[in-house]
């Protein structure tokens, strides 16, 4: 029965946030008629290399392999991910200094249920990740978009954008580099310069770095080498390793946070599974080759479609984001997307990266094999009338 002035037994907040946040066509997707490329979920139609496959792990050589393990992380894990910390990030990293959890969604969920109260406040820069959003909600804070990445040009307009929306319930402020969903990579002295502020107003930084590997101009900067006493650094295998399904990811954060952060894992989730940490694991230990592959193919394939889209190339991340408000009909961005998938593509609306939003799409050109990714971006570039269009 409904709460008492309500129209809905649920929670208000868990009954607003969105259920379908990539695609308003997931239930169709099965009863397609012809091809469907699918560019509406940050993914990679890569294998993990062959060693942190899950064929490749045996219980004869990882006794328990199947059954509950240490809700921190795997020991050998959590080690690794010291070593490679400090070598990669340049992270004063100790083993209490680090959380694994199911996923950097988990972790960040995590994250926000340890630092976030009811009624406070957690910037986050707009176009975001679609789902940070909800996890600030979920957890009955409030977000609190900043137009930024489409915004801002300069260290003294990044600052100035972030500080008019700081208010005395501000917590937190999400940072994402390289953007998923702008392909756009913050400069250091921005960060740092963000930093600073964070540190000004007593703010937590939650420092999203999951596409760190991906980096096709500049370079990779990890803020909590500077800042760390306040900077939450969030990584993820599934991006890296292209194991987006073993759901492992992890949090590098002073030692306080990670013991709160661990108890709402704990809650949740219980554990990263173990069969993930051991393929995480391997990933560590060998997967470098196949990152820098990756990264290769994935250049080319932003570039590529970023051209026939009449786009600037991403700087990083895997990720296009492009606004087709001069293309819709009266039936707005919705027609636009059945048109879409109509032509054989599925993009995410734009509005699932911020409310200001709405007219905009967001690919993923990794998504799919560069032929499929191909032949979705000349359909998409017809659609919009760019130059790549058939």
């Amino acid at each position: 029965m409904p709460r008492p002035g309500s129209s809905t037994p649920f929670d208000p907040a868990v009954f607003a946030m969105p259920g379908a946040v990539y695609s308003p066509f997931a239930d169709r997707i099965e009863g397609h008629p012809g091809p469907l490329v699918p560019l509406h979920v940050g993914d990679t139609w890569m294998e993990p290399f062959e060693g942190a496959q899950m064929q490749s792990l045996h219980s004869a050589a990882y006794p328990g392999m199947h059954r509950y393990g240490p809700t921190q992380g795997i020991p050998p894990l959590v080690d690794a991910i010291v070593e490679k910390v400090r070598r990669v990030n340049g992270l004063a990293a100790e083993r209490e200094n680090v959380l694994v959890g199911a996923g950097a969604t988990s972790i960040l969920a995590n994250v926000m249920g340890s630092i976030a109260s009811p009624g406070e406040e957690v910037l986050i820069l707009a176009p975001f990740w679609p789902l940070v959003r909800g996890i600030v909600q979920e957890f009955r804070a409030t977000p609190v978009e900043v137009p930024f990445f489409d915004r801002v040009t300069s260290l003294d307009e990044a600052v100035a954008a972030v500080r008019a929306c700081i208010s005395d319930r501000s917590v937190a402020l999400y940072v994402s580099t390289p953007s998923n969903p702008t392909g756009r990579i913050l400069p250091s002295d921005w960060l740092v310069a963000l930093g600073e502020l964070a540190r000004e107003h007593d703010l937590w930084l939650i420092s999203d770095e999951v596409y760190e590997a991906y980096v096709y101009e500049g370079e990779h900067f990890s803020i909590g080498s500077v800042v760390p006493e306040r900077t939450l650094s969030v990584f993820s295998f599934s991006k890296t390793y292209g194991m987006a399904g073993n759901r492992v990811g992890y949090l590098v954060a002073p030692a306080e946070v990670v013991h709160e952060a661990h108890k709402v894992g704990t809650h949740t989730a219980y554990h990263a599974p173990v069969a993930g940490q051991l393929s995480a694991l391997r990933a560590l230990e060998g997967g470098d080759a196949w990152v820098s592959d990756a990264r290769a193919l994935y250049r080319d394939a932003g570039r590529s479609a970023a051209a026939a889209l009449g786009l600037p190339a991403p700087q990083g991340s895997t990720f296009l984001f492009c606004d087709v408000s001069e293309h819709l009909d009266d039936r707005g961005l919705l027609g636009f997307l059945e048109d879409c998938f109509e032509d054989g593509v599925l993009v995410a609306p734009g509005a699932s990266a911020g409310r200001d939003y709405a007219n905009w799409v967001r690919l993923c050109y990794t998504a799919a094999p560069p032929d499929d990714v191909r032949f979705a971006v000349e359909k998409l570039a017809a659609r919009i009338g760019t130059p790549g269009g058939v």
